[in-house]
């Protein structure tokens, strides 16, 4: 039986955790629950339809800005707003991410894939109007046409002036766009084996179709409109050849006003039709969903079939259909694809917020708030090697193309921070708002879990509610938290040697207990009974999210 046959048995809790885990930036736990029983198709059927290509828009977060909540896209380009408001698009990207609605969805997890894939930033684009474009041409076509994705992308203007598009004209053509279009966006460096897929006299043909494009108002204060633009005598008109690679494909050179798009749709025609394109885009989307290690058996019974389905004529590079029989797949969810990717900033640090509930404010009505939280969570992602929509290089974030993949988001130094980040949501020092500090009350969830609280035993009260057990406290703590589950000896540790200190497990009953009557009876012990429970349950679940399989997915 194929791997890529369709995976029919109901989900479980473990199978449907797995999927979101990977179709998302993380499940919560009621996220889980409505896909059990469901089966694959239907789970990820759904979780495309939940797609919002229509949320809000970003708005002013400075209150004391004029013009504060309200959106700024649709106002004259304000370059003394140009830092803030690129800021503010980020800010928006990470909160339709981190919002808990009930309806999860892999578009912007999937719009991740395509922004790290066809990398334009902030930073050198340098106009908040582009950037946001351009985030959201990726989000409205993430799961169309690769073919139109192409096309798209390569006259947008973020990416123009992101790699010098607009520079190369006739007579001085810049190769910056067509060495990338190919190396990183099509055909790829090298096949499997490492035989180079494209010459250099590739890259000055393809450079030469590109010229003649441009854009308008770049930076023009007080402009309301900006526009790509072709001009036909910057552009070259004589024909291209190219190399055996592309079985020495002449195109046509046009001097027309539709020379540009006619010139350009010859050439992405060409780059797809290169036998190693479609591997190359299947074997990214497989090590972002399924697996970073791709063996040549994977290549053989994975890839090279996904790769013949998405370029075959029925199929045409259609997205979509490629990632539902990648996530639907019997491979997908064998037991070897769980926990072996390390979770990147943004599924550690977004998938904390939705599976702890962390609420995030309306970014319309409570500004304020909403850019205190978000503004916690971007510079930590950038701390952790990850800054939205700001990569390093054109090669997009590190770990997503150097060899050992993504471990390379652990070292040293992420570590450590990777740890502040869960501390915060134990001790709770954010304060997004007067009443909400972000991060887990330890007391209020392990409340919840004490069946009739008010009921304790007693010499007098013989029969009361015996206290919850650590057992049960450790239990409902990491259920739905790990890819795979804990050992025994593991559990062991954390119960005896973190939440008890050595001491015996028996003594946690008489010390909930003694602090569930001084809450009831508003003692004088209340105050040093709360904070011991506190601090074994603080250092419970801390060290628990520290536990090394915690970030891995």
């Amino acid at each position: 039986m194929a791997v890529l046959d369709p995976y029919t048995v109901p989900l479980t809790r473990a199978t449907a955790a797995h999927l979101l885990r990977r179709a998302t930036f993380g499940p919560t736990p009621a996220e889980i629950t409505a896909l059990v029983g469901q089966t694959a198709a239907q789970a990820v059927q759904s979780l495309i339809t939940n797609g919002n290509y229509n949320p809000p828009p970003p708005v002013e977060l400075d209150e004391n800005q004029p013009g504060a909540g309200e959106p700024f896209l649709d106002k004259p380009f304000n370059g003394g707003r140009n830092f803030q408001f690129g800021y503010a698009i980020k800010y928006w990207w990470l909160g339709i991410m981190s919002q808990q609605t009930g309806a999860p969805a892999l578009l912007d997890k999937l719009t991740m894939f395509w922004q790290n894939h066809f990398v334009t930033t902030r930073t050198v684009v340098d106009d908040y109007r582009f950037v946001d474009r351009y985030l959201r041409l990726l989000r409205n076509n993430a799961l169309g046409n690769f073919r139109s994705l192409v096309i798209a992308v390569s006259k947008d203007p973020a990416m123009l002036r992101f790699l010098n598009g607009n520079e190369n004209e006739a007579g001085s053509p810049n190769e910056n766009y067509a060495r990338e279009l190919q190396e990183l966006f099509t055909v790829g460096a090298v096949d499997f084996a490492g035989t180079k897929n494209y010459t250099e006299e590739d890259v000055k043909a393809a450079a030469r179709i590109l010229t003649g494009w441009n854009y308008t108002n770049f930076w023009t204060e007080g402009s309301t409109s900006f526009e790509t633009t072709f001009t036909v005598s910057r552009h070259d008109t004589t024909d291209k050849l190219f190399s055996s690679h592309y079985n020495n494909t002449r195109i046509t050179g046009r001097s027309t006003a539709t020379a540009g798009d006619q010139e350009l749709t010859d050439l992405v025609a060409m780059l797809l039709a290169h036998p190693q394109t479609a591997r190359f885009i299947c074997r990214k989307l497989y090590r972002w969903y399924v697996n970073p290690h791709v063996t040549q058996a994977i290549e053989d019974t994975v890839i090279v079939p996904l790769a013949l389905f998405f370029a075959s004529p029925a199929n045409d590079f259609a997205i979509q259909p490629v990632v539902v029989k990648l996530l639907t797949s019997q491979h997908f969810f064998e037991a070897a694809n769980r926990g072996c990717i390390v979770k990147s900033p943004a599924e550690l640090i977004v998938g904390s917020i939705r599976f702890f509930g962390q609420p995030i404010p309306d970014m319309t009505t409570d500004y304020v708030a909403f850019g205190k939280l978000l503004d916690f969570m971007q510079w930590r992602m950038d701390q952790l090697q990850m800054n939205t929509l700001d990569q390093p290089t054109v090669f997009g974030y590190e770990p997503y193309y150097q060899t050992g993949y993504s471990k390379n988001w652990m070292n040293t130094t992420t570590i450590a921070m990777r740890n502040e980040f869960t501390d915060a949501l134990i001790w709770r020092w954010l304060e997004v708002k007067p009443g909400y500090n972000m991060g887990i009350d330890v007391l209020a969830w392990a409340t919840s879990l004490q069946a009739d609280f008010n009921n304790v035993p007693s010499a007098t009260n013989p029969s009361g509610t015996p206290a919850i057990t650590c057992e049960t406290i450790l239990a409902a703590f990491i259920a739905d938290l790990f890819a795979t589950d804990l050992f025994q000896r593991q559990k062991d540790f954390l119960i005896d040697t973190i939440m008890m200190n050595s001491l015996p497990r028996t003594s946690w009953g008489f010390e909930w207990n003694a602090y569930r009557t001084a809450l009831i009876t508003n003692s004088g012990e209340l105050s040093w009974r709360q904070n011991s429970v506190t601090w074994r349950l603080q250092n419970l679940m801390r060290y628990t999210l520290r536990l090394a399989e915690y970030h891995v997915f």
